[in-house]
């Protein structure tokens, strides 16, 4: 076979492989040594590869990020943060129709913007905020629904995960795509509060009830309690984001400035013992070495791509069909969903990404624009079954509750078609992603 056949086939077995269930970092590396050994007919080759993927592609500074932030969210969540931000919003917003669901969408917001994980936004607001709207009568299904779809913003507002990964795939910017988040995130959180409050105004039952006729106490909010509530967050906001922004550090060290204050919050909220404190360590390493090894399998992945051929030969046969980036554009779009329903989305990210770089080049596409494009279709794949991993963090998570994992992805069902809509404005009008970058 040809270098080019070879890739092809290597692509399809490890696509078929995934969807046989096999772990994702396992098949990327076992696919692309085996298509290189074939293409170079040299086993020795294929070794050399796979222990320069596994030294080099991950001694850059910049991969030092990764572990801060994720330790930041997990000493935010411990600090009980969600838990604040949510109170702060829950009062502000308690008497819109439907505003327990906007005071969640709201409170999850903020959290995003301290934390960068999906899973953490959906573990700690389950906690919070579902069994506050069950106790105000809302329906099961719309509480576990607004939970799911609202934790989605963690991916997507900065600081995130998902945006360093993509920034490192496509050698882009830490920065420009943190300011490039802002905007689609802060209007996916508008376009869900707005979703929710037309169902509260025209589809009452859908929620439970009547919303506006279930506030009990005084829901003001004094100045001291916001101080309390939100300053250890504002603080948070304020040295990591304008840190960056304001050009005082790197975002390496904008994530261990932002791991050491969660650390100081946390100690003067006397929410930490040295037994939790070990618990988080364990998992801000474990969460770490996956996402790690996703990416040096992702790294031998696109290099066995580059020996192939085969994105310059698509991207040939692609220029010559002469066919609208849109195209394009929607072709990855559909890839991206059909991928969501088995993988997560940092494989995603470095399954498609490398493919489809390639083919926009030539219509000379902001890679920036497109990145968000990419994070938020791969972030639908977050609340559609069968993986649907927020789905079943919000499900694991209720263990109190009569809640199924149906409820929870019918629930989420409406969020994923608004992110859907949300995705083609983004498309349609790039300004509202580069507004901040440029």
């Amino acid at each position: 076979m040809t270098p080019i056949e070879i890739g092809i086939v290597s692509v399809s077995v490890m696509l078929f492989l995934i969807y046989c269930g096999i772990h994702v970092p396992f098949v990327l590396a076992l696919t692309s040594f085996v298509g290189v050994w074939m293409i170079r007919d040299n086993f020795q080759v294929a070794v050399y590869m796979l222990s320069q993927a596994a030294t080099q592609s991950i001694s850059d500074y910049v991969f030092a990020v990764i572990p801060l932030f994720v330790l930041m969210g997990m000493l935010v969540s411990a600090a009980d943060l969600g838990r604040d931000s949510y109170y702060v919003a829950n009062r502000l917003l308690r008497k819109l129709p439907g505003g327990l669901g906007i005071a969640t969408v709201a409170a999850n917001t903020v959290f995003a913007s301290i934390t960068g994980v999906t899973i953490a936004s959906a573990a700690v607001f389950s906690r919070i905020a579902v069994p506050e709207m069950l106790r105000f009568g809302y329906h099961r299904r719309f509480a576990v629904g607004t939970v799911a779809g609202s934790s989605v913003l963690g991916m997507l507002i900065p600081p995130s995960i998902l945006l360093i990964i993509y920034a490192i795939i496509a050698e882009q910017s830490v920065g420009a795509m943190f300011l490039a988040g802002i905007g689609p995130g802060l209007l996916l959180a508008v376009m869900f509060a707005l979703g929710i409050a037309l169902v509260a105004i025209f589809f009452p039952k859908a929620m439970g009830g009547n919303v506006r006729e279930m506030i009990e106490g005084d829901s003001s909010l004094t100045l001291r309690e916001f101080i309390e509530k939100m300053g250890p967050t504002l603080v948070l906001v304020i040295a990591v984001l304008g840190g960056i922004y304001g050009g005082v550090f790197t975002p390496t060290e904008a994530g261990g400035v932002g791991a050491a204050l969660a650390l100081v919050a946390a100690l003067i909220k006397r929410k930490l013992t040295w037994r939790s404190l070990w618990s988080i360590l364990i998992e801000t390493g474990y969460i770490s070495s996956s996402i790690l090894f996703i990416v040096i399998s992702a790294t031998m992945y696109s290099r066995m791509l580059g020996i192939s051929g085969l994105p310059t030969q698509i991207s040939t046969l692609v220029s010559d069909l002469d066919a609208s980036y849109l195209v394009i554009l929607a072709i990855f779009v559909g890839i991206a969903l059909i991928l969501g329903t088995i993988i997560d989305s940092v494989s995603i990210l470095l399954i498609t990404v490398p493919l489809f770089i390639p083919l926009l080049q030539p219509y000379d596409i902001n890679l920036v624009w497109f990145g968000i494009i990419a994070i938020m279709a791969t972030e639908i794949g977050l609340l559609t079954p069968p993986f649907g991993m927020s789905c079943y963090v919000v499900r694991s998570t209720l263990t109190d509750y009569k809640v199924s994992l149906e409820d929870v992805f019918l629930g989420a069902a409406p969020f994923a078609l608004i992110m859907l809509l949300v995705t083609i404005m983004l498309i349609a009008y790039p300004q509202i992603v580069l507004f901040f970058v440029y």
